[in-house]
């Protein structure tokens, strides 16, 4: 019995990060919400919390597994229904992909901890849009295709509306329809641009986009040219890069704080997606449609990082500044992928991997810390003394040194990655100018909020009554913020993989290869080793093998 249990889920694990998620959300509106009794509904609710809470660690331990997997170089081919590419759905995870599914549900376990400290009692379903949310979330990393990157993208923004409202109050109605506003008119742009790609190619399979773009006219690759910049606007609104960015610090800032958190890893879905359609299938190697959006992604880039820097100066709150903060590190991020090479690749995804629990955990201490300041919360003012000074400005001053990019720190790492995969570009003037000046800037800036929220403090009020320096809720903080000094002692491992990561993401040709030629009949997945260079195409199934 263990053994057929175990070769099902090494037969389907591509796709169980999709559906973990998806039948736990069902497990719990099934569940409902426990309306009526109070004792009734206090039952529902702990049984909710353990139902997710166990679900959360499963997609944790199966996304780890699935990076294992990619870190031996191996490219996880899943057709759905054994209907090969490109006719099929198929699911591709490689190395970029199962780092972002590590990524997202590593964050997502002590986030949900967190909301269990109360915030998913402020609101129905809070459990069940939580992992509609992962579901969209996983669906878009390993989705080998264009239209279903699409309908990944429609559930998690159907979630995250809900998500955003949660916990009620007029600022956050106002931000969600801001917030919905802007998405439905990228979706409606998202769909013109895949009408535009189809009319072209005639598919929208990713392997088989990388073999076809490369064969096009001058003419059809000008149209084609036209379909990839929306595209690129599209991806450049879910992550909130100038001018598309204006939208974000508002909607993150009235958001809970758990929501907030996980919110941190939706504009990096906006990344990975210039990352697939701009850095890997319009790269070097698209013929006469390459580097697309070569003459706008560096430049934007640039100045989302020094926008974002002066948001975060000028803000008055910490939700705020951390918003502004996320908007300044997609920015670095895109800086490192617009030089469009491998080292720039990898620098930027080891940035990404960095920045985002940094955002994330940043978001839950500045709640932590506003519920202990009484009246003023997170406004950047004297307050009354917080319960816990010690334990806060400690984790205060690990986030602000790893978000400046201080030594030995991943931050610091990630930016002279950066830096040195930029020595031979045009603009390494302009690169170097604008993430040291933005690092300094975040400095000052985390470092004067610091100064007014643990130093400037009124006297005591004996009256006044501190709420949440709960075990919980602190643990769940930590143990995000934690993440970071993990991965500075991890760092040589990390960079070894990040840079096997850019060197598969630029053979295209032997990404092709075995996405169009893995045939679900016989077997589920492609586990071939993926090596560089291997990038013979073959436009006809070998012997044996049935189209």
């Amino acid at each position: 019995m263990n053994g057929v249990v175990a070769h099902f889920f090494a037969q389907h694990l591509p796709v169980l990060p999709v559906l973990l998620p998806l039948a736990t959300a069902a497990l719990l509106l099934w569940l409902g919400d426990g309306g009526g009794e109070a004792h009734h509904g206090s039952h529902l609710l702990h049984r909710r919390r353990r139902v997710s809470l166990a679900a959360a660690v499963l997609g944790a331990v199966l996304a780890w597994r699935l990076f294992t997997e990619a870190a031996n170089g191996g490219l996880q081919v899943y057709p759905l229904g054994a209907w090969p590419a490109p006719f099929g759905i198929v699911l591709v995870v490689d190395r970029l992909s199962a780092l972002m599914l590590a990524l997202t549900w590593t964050i997502a376990v002590p986030v949900l901890w967190y909301a269990t400290g109360g915030w998913d009692a402020h609101g129905r379903h809070f459990h069940a849009l939580f992992h509609f949310q992962l579901m969209g979330l996983s669906g878009a990393f390993v989705t080998g295709d264009l239209f279903n990157l699409f309908v990944f993208f429609e559930v998690l923004l159907i979630s995250s509306y809900a998500l955003m409202l949660h916990g009620q109050g007029r600022d956050r109605v106002r931000a969600g329809l801001h917030y919905v506003v802007l998405n439905l008119v990228a979706s409606a742009l998202f769909l013109i641009g895949l009408a535009l790609v189809y009319a072209v190619t005639g598919t929208l399979n990713m392997a088989d986009l990388a073999l076809r773009i490369a064969q096009l006219g001058p003419e059809d690759a000008a149209l084609l040219k036209v379909g990839a910049l929306l595209l690129l606007v599209v991806f450049g609104l879910k992550a909130a890069i100038v001018p598309l960015y204006l939208w974000l610090p508002g909607t993150y800032a009235a958001a809970t704080a758990p929501v907030a958190a996980l919110f941190a890893i939706m504009t990096k879905v906006g990344v990975y997606s210039i990352i697939r359609v701009h850095a890997v299938m319009l790269g070097d190697g698209a013929g006469h449609a390459a580097l697309a959006a070569a003459a706008w992604l560096l430049p934007l880039a640039l100045v989302t990082a020094v926008l974002g820097t002066l948001g975060a100066l000028a803000a008055h709150s910490m939700a705020r500044m951390v918003s502004y903060l996320t908007v300044g590190s997609v920015g670095t991020i895109l800086a490192g992928v617009g030089l469009f090479t491998p080292a720039g690749l990898s620098a930027a995804v080891y940035y990404m991997v960095h920045s985002t629990l940094v955002v994330a955990g940043l978001f839950l201490l500045v709640e932590l810390v506003a519920s202990q300041r009484g009246p003023a919360g997170d406004l950047l003012q004297p307050a009354t003394p917080v319960a816990q000074p010690v334990l806060l400005g400690l984790m205060m001053l690990l986030g602000a040194a790893s978000a400046a990019g201080l030594p030995p720190l991943p931050g610091f790492l990630g930016k002279v990655m950066v830096l040195e995969s930029a020595a031979a570009s045009p603009a390494h003037t302009w690169v170097w100018a604008v993430v040291l000046g933005a690092g300094f800037l975040t400095l000052v800036g985390l470092a004067r909020a610091g100064s007014i929220l643990f130093w400037a403090a009124l006297p005591a009020d004996p009256k006044a009554v501190q709420a949440g320096h709960s075990l919980r809720l602190t643990t769940a903080t930590l143990g995000l913020m934690s993440l970071t000094v993990l991965l500075a002692v991890a760092a040589s491992p990390m960079k070894r993989y990040t840079d096997a990561m850019a060197l598969q993401l630029t053979d295209t040709g032997a990404y092709a290869e075995q996405v169009l030629h893995t045939v679900g009949g016989r077997d589920a997945r492609s586990t071939r080793p993926y090596r560089a260079g291997d990038g013979e195409v073959r436009l006809t199934p070998p012997p044996g093998e049935r189209p």
